[in-house]
This record gives C-alpha cells, sequence and structure tokens, in this order.
C-alpha cells in the first residue's frame, strides 16, 4: 500500500473573445486568442509549455486551450492551493492578453471558464493523477474503481444545463464512452491506461482518472480527490466489494447524470440492479470500515485528518440525497448552487428552461474573474466555502510543495535562469542543453549536464546540488 500518495490536477480552460465597438481590425478566431494568451509565456520561456518556480506546468493544448498542471504534490491542501494557482495565472493571461490587443487597436474583452463543455459540443478535460504501486493490477484496480467513478458525480459534478433545458448532474458525463482505454480523445475514456508514471517504472504506475468535471467549488475539488484516495486505500488493501461491476458503464454515467435523486437504476453485469446512491453507499461503509481497522494505520499522518473529515461529509452529503435536503449543501456542492442559480433567475423572469439567457448564466458560473465571475462573488459574499486562504495560494504561487520533486525542479530552474543557461525540465528530467564551447570556456566544472529524477518523493539529491553548484559557479566566471 502506498503511504504517501503523490497527487496532481491537470485543468483545461475554455476561453471566449468577445470583441467590442465597430470597426474593429480583424476579427479573432480561438486559435489566435489563445496565442495572444500565451505570447508573455513565449517571450520569457521560448516556449507555450512551461515549467513554473512552483512546481507547476503551464501550457496550450491541443484545442487552444490553455492548461495548467499543478506540481506533485502530497498533501490535500497543497493540491488545493496549487489548483487555484492555475486559475490565477490564466486569468492574469487573459487580462495581458486584452491589454495588448487594445494597444493594438482591437477593443476585446477575454473571457476565461473553469468548465468543460463548450457552445459546439466540444468537451475538455480536468485530469485527475493518482501514484500507485506498479504491483497493483491496472485491469482490477479499474474494475474496481469505475462504479465508483460513475456515481461519485452526485456530489463532484459540476452541472450542466443541456440544450433541451434538462439539468443535469455532470458536464462530462455526455462525452464518456469507454470504461478504460489507451486514447484520451476518439473514445474518451473515464480512466487512461497509458502506461506514464512520470516514476520509476519498476516501482510506481500513475492512476490517470479523466472522467471528472472541473470544479468551481474547493469542497468539490477536495471531495473528488479525498474520496478517490480512500477507494484507492480500499483497492490497495484488497478489499472485497461483492458484484459492483456495471453492465455498459458509458450509459451508466449519464443514466445517473440525468437523474439528480441518486436514484438512477443501473445494471450491473450480473443482471442485478442497483442505485447510484446505493453504489457510493457501499463505498462509503467500506472505506469507513477500512478506515478503523489497523490496514488504515499506514495513511500517513498528514492525510489522515483530510480523509477523516472527507469520510463525514461524504457520508452527510448521501445522507442529504436520502432527505431530500441537498439544499443545504448548496455553499459547497458546485451542482447544487448552480441549480439554485438558474432555478431563482427563471423564476425571477418567468422563463422557460430553454431560454438563451440561462444558458449564458451557466456558463457564466464557470468565469473565473475575481471581481466578474459569479463564484468568487459568492466566495466574498460568504455563499461558497473555502478551504484554503488567500496567503496559502500566495505561497504556492511563489513555492513548490516541500516534501515532493517539485522542490527540486524549483531549485534548478531558479539557478539555470539566474546563471542564463539554456536548459529544460520535465517531470523526471532536469538536463543542461548544449553551449556553444566558448560559453563553457570559463566553467569547464560542468558536470554532470542531466539528471533523472525518478523518486517523487525526494527532496534532497547530490546530483543536484552538483548541477546547482555548476550552474552558479558558471553565473560567478561569466
Amino acid at each position: 500500500m502506498i503511504i504517501r500518495r503523490i497527487r496532481g490536477l491537470e485543468t483545461e480552460f475554455g476561453v471566449l473573445c468577445v470583441q467590442r465597438g465597430e470597426g474593429q481590425r480583424r476579427r479573432l478566431g480561438a486559435d489566435e486568442v489563445a496565442r495572444q494568451l500565451f505570447r508573455s509565456v513565449v517571450a520569457w520561456g521560448k516556449s507555450s509549455n512551461v515549467f513554473l518556480d512552483n512546481g507547476g506546468r503551464l501550457y496550450l493544448d491541443v484545442g487552444s486551450h490553455p492548461e495548467y498542471a499543478t506540481a506533485e504534490c502530497d498533501t490535500f491542501t497543497d493540491l488545493i492551493a496549487q489548483d487555484r494557482v492555475g486559475e490565477i495565472l490564466v486569468q492574469e493571461l487573459a487580462e495581458q492578453a486584452r491589454e495588448r490587443l487594445a494597444d493594438e487597436g482591437t477593443e476585446a474583452d477575454i473571457f476565461v471558464f473553469k468548465n468543460n463543455v463548450d457552445s459546439h459540443g466540444n468537451s475538455y478535460g480536468c485530469h485527475e493523477n493518482y501514484l500507485v504501486s506498479r504491483d497493483l493490477d491496472l485491469a482490477d484496480q479499474a474494475e474496481l474503481l469505475i462504479p465508483f467513478l460513475v456515481t461519485r458525480q452526485l456530489y463532484a459534478g459540476a452541472g450542466h444545463l443541456g440544450p433541451d433545458g434538462g439539468f443535469q448532474l455532470s458536464q462530462r458525463a455526455e462525452h464518456m464512452w469507454d470504461p478504460v482505454s489507451s486514447a484520451t480523445t476518439r473514445t474518451r475514456p473515464m480512466i487512461n491506461t497509458r502506461d506514464e508514471p512520470h516514476a520509476d517504472p519498476a516501482r510506481f504506475r500513475r492512476l490517470h482518472v479523466i472522467v471528472g468535471d472541473s470544479n468551481m467549488s474547493e469542497t468539490v475539488t477536495w471531495l473528488k480527490v479525498t474520496t478517490a484516495d480512500l477507494v484507492l486505500r480500499l483497492i490497495e488493501s484488497g478489499a472485497l466489494l461483492g458484484d459492483l461491476t456495471l453492465d455498459v458503464p458509458g450509459r451508466a454515467i449519464r443514466e445517473v447524470s440525468h437523474d439528480l435523486t441518486g436514484r438512477a437504476v443501473l445494471t450491473l453485469a450480473s443482471g442485478r440492479t442497483i442505485s447510484a446512491l446505493d453504489v457510493q453507499r457501499r463505498f462509503h461503509a467500506a472505506c469507513q470500515a477500512f478506515f478503523e481497522t489497523g490496514d488504515a494505520e499506514e495513511i500517513s499522518a498528514a492525510d489522515r485528518p483530510d480523509l477523516e473529515a472527507a469520510l463525514e461529509l461524504w457520508g452527510d452529503v448521501l445522507d442529504a440525497f436520502e432527505s431530500d435536503d441537498l439544499e443545504s449543501f448548496a455553499d459547497r456542492l458546485d451542482w447544487v448552487a448552480k441549480r439554485r442559480l438558474l432555478t431563482q433567475f427563471a423564476e425571477r423572469h418567468d422563463l422557460p428552461w430553454t431560454d438563451a439567457r440561462l444558458a449564458e448564466l451557466a456558463l457564466r458560473y464557470h468565469d473565473i474573474h475575481p471581481e466578474r465571475g459569479i463564484v468568487p462573488t459568492m466566495v466574498r459574499r460568504g455563499a461558497m466555502r473555502r478551504l484554503v486562504t488567500d496567503a496559502q495560494v500566495e505561497q504556492a504561487r511563489a513555492e513548490p510543495p516541500a516534501t515532493t520533486r517539485a522542490h527540486l525542479r524549483s531549485r534548478f530552474l531558479a539557478a539555470a535562469r539566474a546563471a542564463g543557461v539554456e536548459h529544460s525540465v520535465d517531470w523526471v528530467n532536469l538536463r543542461i542543453l548544449e553551449q556553444p564551447a566558448r560559453r563553457w570556456a570559463d566553467a569547464p566544472s560542468m558536470s554532470p549536464r542531466q539528471v533523472l529524477l525518478t523518486d517523487p518523493f525526494t527532496t534532497e539529491d547530490r546530483r543536484v546540488d552538483d548541477l546547482i553548484d555548476s550552474l552558479q559557479q558558471f553565473e560567478q566566471d561569466r
């Protein structure tokens, strides 16, 4: 069993440019808007794919989507704070692009949405990464995880207003097909099985979950990853949950999304049926029992308070489905908050749920702008709870997690930039790129030029120290 677990989130953002005024010099397509966002990144990073001082990664993904990947996090607080940093950074890029366009004669507003669908029916994701042991059989793992992932949208869904005016739990549910696949876009699986551990492949796997919604609520993001972590620990312990294998997971996930009561009846591979709520009850009860046994003693002290709190909130939400008291969670659950917002607006203006103004309001729920955005406004008014402070987010922006490999990557980046040396990094590599010989004439000690970091938990490495010492010596001798 993994005692400490590395976790990470990757979030793709939607971008919309609305030009103002008449006589504009040009119309901006999605590709150009995305390029405008990353002009400042390319200027300093010489690429639209860069690693940051806080250990995270900022890049322009396919489909003109800005994407931010958190650093390797082994605490849930670090993960939530790092995720918030991504919102701030992308919003700042949008503001810089707006100002740059204005200087060039194009007046426009650029909106950034933390959501999963656009008006053309395209979907983009929020991916979760969990470090697991190489010894864990991925097929067995996936078979147990799929029923959990299909039904966790009861609390993890971001809410979605369909084109027919029907309200659904999840934005991603309509776009999921295969339970597992090595592809990510062609079949849109719930779990991506491409073997990229970003660590020692003899010791680790990376469980890549791509079925989840992007969440505006910090509570939901936290509950999504803590409950998944609990279920993983349950699976790693060898616990048996009985018959929960779904007959057709792609159909089941849509059935759950369309039933806001949690009582969608799902067909199992055995022919039996079970409600979505009862599937979650089974997982919650098993995790509760696991946590109360000796096996749970292997959970790290840093994780234990979060996992205990998650078990309690998880149970409370399931109870609320039973008692039809979900409105009490409108300050924590995205889909409940969004449904309340749309309901109040529709009733106030006597609108049918197919009215375009409701669709616009549903989209605005995901606007990350700190002043204009609905959820940031709710937070300021105390109508949406937070789990991390502004100070924690600012620290996560400036510094990597202190207890993972990201700490070493950040040190190397700082030294390489200070020395003005061409370099490259990825999740496991720190590399000094080949330079003209004259640049190194006064720095013969520049060796080694590459370090491979295959242990994501390491925070000290003599090889990295040597690499940084060489960079600092070169800076002094330059």
